[in-house]
């Protein structure tokens, strides 16, 4: 497959799981009344974007979508490093697009949407956004990011059953937001938080660093981990 299209699907993923998960938690979650999915709505909604985008573009690009998979798989020895950063620029310029998108559909709304009041489903810790310390963030970005990469790995190898991997890390990413979105509002995923929050700006800027660092951390740590536990499978590459 040509690298421009596989670049191209890697923008079209990210840009549909930003759309469809941000999305979700900014138009679903109570600024409409009487219409809230609530934070498990939001979890299926990450989920399902990743589960439909993986059965889209997998075959095109692998169908990444973030970052810390990217580099993860690198660590895996799974995606040659010299493709990476184009992939890492492609899914970045996508969630930005995607929250970009966002924004500007919610100042259609009568009244007018602020920004800065409502946000982009960014992330955070603290007292003025989940209430729960920086550690807690830290130590809960990367176990869950190392979790996803954990599956993304084990259900990718040739011996698993064909077919089903992008229902596993759909439903896994489903399972991940569902316990992280009370702490962080769930990164993992360095793409999808710098898309909202360079909209934002302020405290979604300053705490940027985290869901850039933990997740790619997490990402390596479970690479590593999944391999080192397949390492004596013939199929494990």
């Amino acid at each position: 497959m040509p690298n421009s299209r596989r670049l191209v699907a890697e923008l079209l993923g990210t840009f549909w799981l930003v759309l469809g998960g941000c999305g979700t938690a900014v138009f679903a979650t109570g600024l409409v009344a009487g219409l809230s999915v609530g934070a498990l709505g939001v979890a299926f909604a990450f989920g399902l974007t990743v589960l439909t985008g993986a059965y889209a573009f997998g075959a095109i690009s692998g169908g990444h979508f973030n970052p810390a998979v990217t580099i993860g798989l690198v660590v895996a020895k799974r995606f040659d490093a010299k493709d990476a950063l184009g992939y890492i620029v492609a899914q970045v310029v996508g969630a930005v697009l995607a929250a970009g998108l966002i924004l500007a559909v919610a100042k259609g709304l009568e009244g007018g949407y602020d920004v800065d009041d409502r946000g982009l489903a960014q992330n955070g810790w603290g007292d003025k956004f989940t209430n729960f310390g920086v550690g807690s963030a830290l130590m809960t970005e990367i176990v869950m990011s190392a979790i996803f990469l954990f599956v993304i790995v084990i259900v990718t190898r040739k011996r698993a059953p064909a077919g089903f991997a992008p229902i596993s890390i759909g439903l896994s990413l489903t399972l991940i937001h569902l316990i992280s979105i009370p702490v962080t509002n769930t990164s993992v995923n360095p793409a999808r938080s710098i898309g909202p929050a360079l909209f934002v700006g302020g405290d979604a800027i300053e705490q940027l660093w985290l869901f850039i660092l933990a997740p790619i951390v997490g990402a390596a740590i479970g690479a590593l981990g999944a391999t080192w536990l397949t390492s004596e499978m013939s199929d494990n590459e």
